[in-house]
């Protein structure tokens, strides 16, 4: 076991390949594998081999591979600044890298480390970067794994934004005063406005507002992401989200947002609770909005955290209504809600072909008045309804669906924290709904699925909500105890 700080055996670099030849001994799989990682650079692919496989030779047809169908032999090497053994016969594997070692020529023997010169490493490419991940041959397929890790971080449009980047080079030394300023202008280059006209394939916007960052230096304009944080699990953010929450200077996020999604974002980024719990709120809505906007005045770039969609019970319409207001630019990034993480748990289609061709989404706070409201004469017709923060008011709910039309039999779901590892599962009948709220235990988020299409869903792993019913009846609460 090694620490922290132990040394590599292989040093990593970054070779010149352009218009310099590098040469693959091999015709078949490993040597098909090597020429599609390395038509990624601009070299030369020179492959050697008395056969070449079908399906190599006719993918190296399209891709300017060279081709030469004679045996092996010492001389065929020279003039290659790389040579890749790859043969899959170890006896001519091994003879090409002492031919190689003899000519001075780096060499690498696929999958035989120990007659390696260098390793070939997993590779994000946003050309002109490049994101190299070795592990010393030790474990090509961990390396994999953290390639695609870092793959998705990395927004696609990198690498024109990179290459824009070199194109104002020279212009940014030339007007651009050194130190400070010019760390501010490529911090805003490659995080604000600009990068964002890249990333929406907006090269004359982008060009515009390189000349603003560069006419006015010391204004500093910040930026406000509305972020789905999702139900709760860190695996189900987004690759936008997560990309987001790596570039933000703050990180502003909803009490509910959990501790493990918040961590995913810049380890040194200011983290700020808005709280807004029930019945408990740390933060007015206004205040809330106050520093969204007073945030980005000061130049920071600030992500709103909410859990789920923020345009879904997120409040984000007053949010940007101020961003707005105050002229701050903001986007905003979508977020699995917390329906979709209930429907998955139970496997439950939230539309069902011949059943439920409609969805509702609803607090159902608004049952209190006296008229029936659109979404649940919805509900009477066949749609699937999703009751958000539905604990307290399920028997509300029951009731006046079922005084409405709604057979008392129609099926219902419910999940307490979606998505996540400790979620709880019930499930029962409308009838049984108003059980619901003698389950004091359900603390997390309680999200009720109601309709035909639910009859579908798994109910292995969920609780009725039926036990719950008959043992209230066997043991009723003392009249005293609810008063």
């Amino acid at each position: 076991m090694t620490g922290k700080n132990a040394t590599l055996s292989a040093f990593p670099i970054f070779i010149k390949t352009d218009e310099k030849r590098i040469t693959i001994i091999g015709g078949g799989d490993e040597a098909f594998a090597k020429a599609r990682l390395l038509a990624q650079s601009s070299a030369r692919l020179l492959v050697i081999a008395e056969e070449i496989d079908t399906g190599f030779a006719a993918w190296g047809s399209q891709h300017g591979i060279e081709f030469l169908r004679v045996p092996y032999h010492r001389e065929l090497l020279s003039g290659s600044i790389l040579v890749f053994a790859a043969t899959g016969d170890e006896t001519i594997d091994r003879q090409v890298a002492e031919d190689a070692r003899d000519l001075s020529i780096l060499v690498n023997a696929v999958d035989r480390p120990e007659l390696c010169d260098f390793y070939t490493p997993a590779l994000v490419n946003r050309a002109p970067v490049a994101v190299a991940i070795g592990t010393e041959g030790a474990g090509p397929v961990l390396a994999q794994q953290i390639r695609a890790r870092i793959d998705q971080m990395l927004a696609p449009s990198l690498g024109k934004l990179a290459s824009l980047a070199a194109h104002y080079r020279e212009a940014v030394e030339l007007r651009v005063s050194r130190g400070a300023p010019r760390r501010r202008f490529w911090a805003s280059f490659f995080a604000g406005k600009v990068a964002r006209a890249v990333e929406h394939d907006d090269l004359p916007g982008a060009a515009l507002e390189v000349e603003r960052l560069m006419r006015h230096q010391d204004a500093q304009i910040g930026h406000v992401s509305l972020v789905g944080a999702g139900p709760g699990a860190e695996d189900l953010l987004t690759l936008r989200a997560q990309r987001l929450m790596m570039e933000a200077d703050v990180i502003v996020h909803d009490a509910l947002v959990p501790e493990t999604v918040v961590s995913m974002g810049r380890r040194d980024a200011e983290r700020i609770a808005a709280g807004k719990r029930k019945g408990c709120h740390s933060k007015t809505q206004e205040q809330i909005n106050d520093l969204l906007v007073e945030l980005a005045r000061e130049g920071k770039r600030v992500v709103r955290l909410k859990c789920g969609d923020p345009l879904v019970f997120g409040r984000a319409g007053e949010e940007l209504a101020a961003l707005r207001d105050a002229g701050i630019s903001y986007e905003i990034v979508p977020g699995i809600t917390a329906a979709c993480a209930a429907a998955a748990d139970f496997e439950l289609p939230l539309t069902l072909r011949g059943v439920a061709s409609s969805m509702v989404f609803t607090t159902g706070h608004d049952l209190k008045g006296n008229s029936l409201p659109d979404w649940a004469r919805l509900a009477i017709d066949g749609a699937t309804v999703a009751v958000y923060m539905g604990k307290s008011t399920a028997a509300d709910v029951s009731g006046r669906l079922s005084a409405a039309g709604l057979s008392p039999d129609t099926a219902v779901a419910v999940v307490e924290n979606a998505s996540l590892p400790h979620s709880r599962l019930l499930h029962g009948t409308l009838a049984d709904l108003p059980v619901l709220s003698e389950f004091d235990d359900l603390t997390g988020p309680v999200l009720t699925i109601i309709g035909d299409a639910v009859a579908g869903a798994c109910f292995a792993a969920s609780e009725p909500l039926a036990n719950r019913k008959t043992e209230l009846l066997r043991h009723p609460v003392p009249e005293e105890a609810t008063l």
